[in-house]
């Protein structure tokens, strides 16, 4: 893939889900908007965003007519909210079916975060109930649930979530407790047991948000003694970009994109985020603990590629030290 195309399938906020939201909201929906912008102005924050007609026009309109996730007034004090990107709620669809297990996530997952070995954020699973049903390959990243019990147990509020929907750990503050571990009902979080071997950090937007949260908040240097795990690429996404696991896989396994506008794309493609949950039969794991995950999952039906195929990918990546 060329890097003009690189750069291309990057962007996403500013032209993949714009242009989904022609597809995904539809004629009647933007006339009910501009209907309720010609009515009278009814408790509108003045905080304005841009959608894009079927026509592709782009029409701007009150973020209040956005319809957010209702949550209950202890909320925010319960699950150490932050700001992060006013307006969005990030999501993402990994689809099962696609994924032959090339390795290209974990690769630049491990590369842009400079992470090394076990403490990947994002591996890759052979899955198979039994003996008797088909085998799969499983990404598995945090689940940047909306009810995370994560941060309900750090006693230094060094694990938070913002309004946009991403969890994130602030290493600075982390005490190494690891009771954010023990809560986390999906074991997606590591521990530095050693110093980190990141050498430079140029590409990580490193910014604490301290008293006043920071919409490009992207996390803090791993540390030894402190806890760390897959962060949605905040780096990224406040570039209007998609997360290094997106666009590095060649397959388009990963749906990335904002829930309010009910639009996910790979790179390659834009769909509702509610067709293609509808239409897949797309599930989120342990659904019944009420964690209300951001990660969404399509069952391994019609499956692109055969399981073997992505055995030796398998079995040479297992042999060999991971790359860095």
């Amino acid at each position: 893939m060329g890097d003009n195309t690189k750069k291309e399938r990057r962007k996403f906020l500013d032209k993949g889900l714009k242009l989904g939201i022609a597809a995904a909201i539809g004629g009647l929906g933007i006339s009910k908007i501009t209907s309720k912008l010609n009515a009278k102005p009814n408790n509108h924050s003045g905080d304005k965003m841009e959608l894009m007609t079927v026509d592709g026009t782009l029409v701007e309109i009150d973020s209040s007519e956005v319809m957010e996730v209702q949550h209950s007034e202890d909320h925010d004090k319960k699950y150490n909210v932050r700001e992060g990107i006013p307006n969005r709620k990030f999501v993402m669809v990994i689809d099962l079916a696609k994924c032959k297990n090339a390795l290209k996530c974990v690769i630049a997952c491990n590369k842009h975060h400079y992470i090394t070995g076990e403490n990947a954020w994002l591996k890759v699973h052979k899955m198979q109930e039994s003996k008797d049903t088909a085998p799969y390959w499983m990404p598995r990243t945090c689940m940047h649930c909306d009810q995370p019990a994560c941060v309900t147990v750090c006693p230094v509020d060094a694990t938070f979530k913002r309004r946009d929907g991403l969890v994130l750990i602030d290493n600075e503050r982390c005490i190494g407790c690891r009771f954010c571990m023990a809560a986390c009902p999906y074991s997606i979080r590591v521990f530095n047991w050693e110093e980190p071997k990141q050498g430079e950090m140029s590409e990580i937007t490193m910014h604490l948000s301290g008293e006043t949260p920071s919409p490009d908040y992207a996390g803090m240097p791993s540390l030894k003694g402190t806890v760390d795990k897959c962060d949605f690429c905040p780096h990224t996404i406040k570039n209007n970009e998609l997360p290094h696991c997106v666009t590095a896989c060649p397959n388009g396994v990963f749906y990335f994109g904002d829930k309010y506008e009910d639009t996910v794309t790979n790179g390659e493609e834009t769909l509702r985020l509610s067709k293609l949950l509808t239409d897949k039969a797309g599930y989120r794991l342990l659904e019944e603990l009420g964690t209300a995950p951001s990660v969404y999952y399509l069952p391994p039906v019609d499956r692109l590629v055969d399981f073997e195929k992505g055995l030796e990918d398998y079995n040479e990546f297992q042999s060999v030290e991971k790359p860095e």
